[in-house]
């Protein structure tokens, strides 16, 4: 069809108008998530305590394939969406590699990032409910960013507990947050009866996400009119997020473009679950191969160095119980990590698509990430978000493999956003502060070794 243009572009009338739910495709199913007091399969109506109805039945259905996007969601969504495919053309001539590099772009909205796409999604089911607010956690801050900018369309309340480490380094995400209206407290924090648990526990933590999490639950279940929401992990959330796999695949069959190797960065699995989803639906179907790989951090290495497991989904072991690749809910990342992907643990999704070898995932240190995202700056023209920069490392990989063998793969990655608030973490690599850390085995199995012992209540 001649030369790809830079960036594919689908019409209005092209965007999807169903999100696609992958467990409907999948033989075996992801296990079930667990109540914490009777540790058996969660029910819609225990569930609809903590998350709007709608998103509840969502998160517990995994027979129908697609779900209607609502008008309202579809009307929203134009604003951003459809988002570009790229073609990385810059970015081959620099490595001088045979292979074809695509991403999809996530980051042109305001808030930043892929996260807009299940923010607005659950603030309208909780708008829809009647109900008066949401609580919500946030690491790197782009989830709280975009729930914000969410609830703010929806006149809704937000109270955000942000990732004390990120709340420190990422002042100005704190107040874009705040800009649209929402309450940011640092977490852990002395607000809540967990949060004042964790602090007497871990003396001057920064924080995990698992932590913030609890927090986050506590606040919903004591406040009237209030639902707590998430932005990672869930299977709603991946369910969202499967329009960016869903244009990305009809972006590359408008060209006949075949992906030979699909990448995204790994934390709690929304990007690269909504990336992959239609991909791995074709193989699950046996329709199609692809070399499918996630990439996470060596500072939290749940996939690559976890064990698949059911643990609580935060460190106040309040939430449901979920099976999942877990370093354990009470594993703190080191707070050197500046790359956001901080949780303990894999969405259910993602962890039984890796367990049934439907991808592969490889983890990679943070200077190697930052040295991948400078060049990518540098000439494709986006300062990209660091959790998005480590899938451009291993892009970079993979695209020079092919210049030592020969091949001209296509390569597909998802860029989730861009960096402009994460200017600290540059500043450290760029003044030659930041280093590596890597968890070692005996760090890990001492929150590994406390994982609940529930399998045989299943």
């Amino acid at each position: 069809m001649g030369e790809i243009p830079y960036k594919i572009y689908l019409d209005e009338n092209e965007m999807p108008t169903q999100w696609y739910n992958v467990r409907a495709d999948m033989k075996k199913k992801p296990a079930p998530i667990l109540n914490p007091q009777t540790l058996k399969p969660v029910t819609v109506d225990e569930l609809s305590h903590v998350f709007c109805t709608e998103l509840a039945k969502q998160e517990l259905d995994d027979t129908t394939p697609y779900f209607d996007i609502p008008e309202e969601i579809k009307s929203f969504y134009k604003m951003y969406r459809p988002s570009p495919l790229v073609r990385a053309y810059f970015l081959e001539k620099k490595l001088g590699t045979p292979a074809h590099i695509y991403y999809k772009f996530e980051g042109n909205n305001t808030s930043g990032s892929h996260k807009l796409n299940s923010a607005i999604a659950q603030a309208y089911y909780a708008k829809k409910q009647g109900l008066k607010g949401v609580t919500t956690e946030t690491g790197a801050g782009q989830w709280g960013t975009a729930l914000s900018m969410a609830c703010s369309y929806f006149d809704l309340d937000c109270q955000v507990y942000m990732v004390k480490v990120s709340y420190e380094q990422k002042p100005f995400r704190r107040e874009v947050m705040r800009t649209y209206g929402a309450a940011v407290t640092p977490s852990p924090s002395m607000n809540t009866a967990i949060g004042r648990k964790i602090n007497e526990e871990f003396p001057g933590t920064l924080g995990s996400l698992g932590c913030a999490i609890s927090e986050a639950v506590e606040a919903a279940m004591s406040q009237d009119g209030y639902r707590y929401v998430l932005g990672s992990v869930l299977s709603q959330v991946l369910l969202h997020q499967s329009v960016i796999g869903l244009e990305t695949k009809a972006a590359l069959d408008k060209y006949g473009i075949k992906a030979d190797t699909i990448i995204g960065c790994a934390g709690g699995g929304s990007n690269l679950g909504g990336l992959i989803s239609p991909f791995a639906g074709e193989m699950l179907r046996g329709e199609a191969c692809y070399d499918i790989i996630a990439v996470e951090p060596a500072s939290c290495p749940s996939l690559t160095r976890g064990v698949y497991a059911y643990d609580y989904c935060d460190t106040g072991k309040v939430c449901p119980l979920a099976k999942m690749y877990t370093l354990g809910s009470g594993f703190m990342p080191s707070a050197n990590h500046a790359g956001g992907l901080r949780y303990h643990g894999m969405s259910s999704v993602v962890s039984e698509l890796y367990d049934q070898k439907l991808l592969r995932a490889t983890s990679v240190e943070q200077t190697s990430v930052f040295e991948a995202a400078e060049m990518f700056a540098r000439v494709e023209g986006i300062l990209p978000a660091p959790e998005s920069s480590h899938a451009i490392r291993v892009a970079i990989d993979e695209a020079l493999k092919c210049k030592e063998t020969g091949e001209a793969k296509n390569i597909v990655f998802g860029l989730t956003g861009t960096g402009y608030f994460d200017m600290f973490a540059y500043a450290k690599y760029n003044d030659g502060d930041m280093r590596d850390y890597i968890p070692t085995d005996e760090e890990l199995q001492k929150s590994i070794s406390k994982l609940p012992k529930v399998e045989m209540c299943v």
